[in-house]
């Protein structure tokens, strides 16, 4: 709880500065203690006890003493002040899409408004629509984002966004005056969940391709069309139940480059940037980097990095989290890439709650290139999910065997999805793991609890030397259900002793290892495996979004065991059996 009030006061102060109009960098450095203490997996109240928060990197003395007011009084002297020069409900109106800090400083030096209830009025009675920048369709813009506001939607899972992305992008290519299209925002920064998708279109007739666009099948909704730009809302329930945003920029070829870094983001990132190019004399934006009038790069992202001294910085990795000092460097990691997957390691079949046959899994898997599989059936704690009696597993064990016989292109190993029971024992008695080729250990009930108890459970399960890898360690479902409270520095120091490898699962609603948590397990030589828990063919496809979440925590393919032959797979397991 300190770290999320710590998170959200820095990130209060960051908003409330900027519609004061304050100094850009303190409200940099702000935004990024904000995040920094959020994915702090440490209470930030023990580390300053400990007067250990300067360790947290982005965090500097000035911003250490403010935690250190937080912990020991329960307030920020400074947070308090800037709270007193503004409004009360004036920062609710950051919440509407759309309308950012410099668009809420705007409307309330412009025409006093101090709440939503305001900015309501002005819309109704047109005065919105006399301030500078803003007008009609501004307003309209707005009214549409406070409707979806009070609507209560919110953010949509990578997976369907990117399929939306997808879906959009093909319509449009369909259309012979669009010669390219690109994807933007945070969908191509690959995080868990979006707001909106963001894409690029290159063509010859701006006018057109916008036309076409909010003519797309799917758009429910026209909320801005300028030249060469516009909104919709867009929804298709055969892709997903959510309605998202969708924006389109319209972009000519020499500033395709440079479009899609500045769009892209991280803000914190695209800023760093800014900053360097402005140290050499340059101007960097959405249409190039610019020394004058002269245009230096702007068709490649690529050119844009290299001009400004920098390797360039893969889309997952810009959030400003010590990669433009690694690229400064030339030092950046070579990223875990989807054809590095030499096996899936988390799969079901029809025998538990799989929805197809062993043989037909391996053929999609040999489809997709891989060497090996493991199928990790259910143990019989699970009944929900018809887990393997003793019997039954003993049958699938030898069912793995003639499949090997018959099939040499591909190797199944025989293994078990088991379940940690609670006081941290397995589902199977070990002499039965010990006729396993892997065992994947998974927490599936009793996820409540006190964080040493959760935590416990984990660190005795990993003691067992027949336990290979943690299945989604802490049980969350995005959107759907928090994370267990676990002690996440303890579970990852004891992977690194145990030998116990974690696991980043690609379904899209667990990604889980999330991707700070990742980082951590890879800074203490934690081994990962990036698998799909898939439960029919198309499962298997999934894996592109546990490589993204593994590559936004930095994770090279030496970090993935299943990146590596199997044969390294089997040393791994008899490395840590007596």
């Amino acid at each position: 709880m300190n770290n999320q009030q710590i998170s959200a006061i820095f990130s209060e102060m960051a908003d409330i500065m900027e519609i004061l109009g304050q100094d850009a960098f303190r409200i940099n450095t702000y935004r990024k203690v904000a995040r920094v203490v959020k994915e702090c997996d440490q209470d930030v109240a023990t580390l300053a006890a400990d007067k250990g928060v300067e360790s947290l990197a982005g965090v500097g003395k000035s911003s250490a003493a403010k935690i250190h007011e937080f912990v020991h009084g329960g307030t920020i002297g400074a947070h308090q002040e800037l709270s007193k020069q503004i409004p009360p409900g004036l920062l609710e109106l950051l919440k509407i899409p759309g309308l950012g800090p410099k668009g809420v400083r705007a409307v309330w030096q412009g025409l006093k408004v101090c709440n939503l209830a305001d900015l309501k009025r002005v819309i109704k009675d047109h005065s919105l629509e006399t301030l500078p920048k803003f007008g009609a369709k501004k307003a309209q813009t707005l009214e549409k984002g406070i409707s979806f506001l009070e609507s209560g939607q919110g953010r949509t899972l990578l997976v369907a966004g990117l399929a939306i992305a997808d879906v959009i992008a093909g319509q449009l290519l369909g259309k012979k005056i669009v010669e390219r299209i690109e994807l933007a925002g945070s969908a191509r920064r690959c995080q868990e969940t979006i707001g909106s998708i963001t894409l690029l279109a290159e063509g010859e007739d701006d006018k057109g391709i916008i036309e076409a666009f909010i003519h797309l099948p799917g758009v429910l909704e026209v909320t801005n069309c300028g030249p060469g730009n516009a909104s919709v809302r867009y929804g298709d329930a055969n892709i997903c139940k959510d309605v998202i945003q969708a924006v389109l920029y319209v972009v000519p070829s020499r500033s395709m480059g440079a479009a899609q870094f500045y769009y892209t983001g991280s803000t914190s990132h695209t800023t760093r940037l800014h900053e360097i190019a402005a140290r050499k004399n340059m101007t960097l934006n959405e249409k190039g980097l610019f020394n004058g009038d002269n245009l230096l790069a702007g068709n490649t992202e690529q050119g844009i990095y290299k001009k400004l001294g920098l390797e360039y910085v893969p889309p997952t990795l810009r959030e400003d989290q010590g990669e433009i000092e690694r690229a400064q460097k030339k030092k950046l990691p070579r990223l875990i890439q989807l054809a590095d997957i030499q096996g899936d390691m988390h799969m079901h079949t029809t025998e538990s709650d799989g929805r197809a046959t062993l043989e037909e899994m391996m053929a999609a898997a040999k489809h997709l290139g891989y060497r090996y599989i493991a199928v990790t059936n259910h143990s019989h704690s699970s009944v929900i999910a018809n887990g393997l009696d003793l019997k039954r597993l003993s049958n699938q064990i030898e069912q793995v065997k003639r499949a090997n016989e018959k099939d040499k292109d591909i190797e199944v190993l025989a293994s078990s999805e088991v379940d940690i029971l609670m006081d941290g024992t397995l589902d199977y008695p070990d002499e039965i793991l010990a006729e396993l080729d892997f065992v994947m250990a998974s927490v599936h009930s009793g996820m409540t609890g006190s964080q040493e108890k959760l935590t416990t459970r984990l660190l005795r399960a990993m003691e067992n030397p027949y336990v290979n890898c943690i299945g989604h360690p802490t049980g969350r479902l995005i959107t759907v259900r928090e994370p267990m409270q676990l002690d996440m520095p303890a579970i990852i120091r004891q992977a690194a002793v145990t030998r116990t490898a974690l696991e980043v699962s690609a379904q899209p609603q667990r990604l889980d290892l999330k991707d700070s948590h990742v980082r951590m397990a890879i800074e203490a030589g934690v081994k990962l495996m990036i698998d799909t828990d898939a439960h029919d063919i198309l499962g298997l496809r999934l894996m592109r979004y546990g490589v993204a979440t593994a590559q936004r925590g930095w994770a090279t393919k030496k970090d993935v065991l299943n990146s590596q032959p199997v044969k390294m797979i089997h040393k791994w397991v008899q490395d840590k059996r007596p």
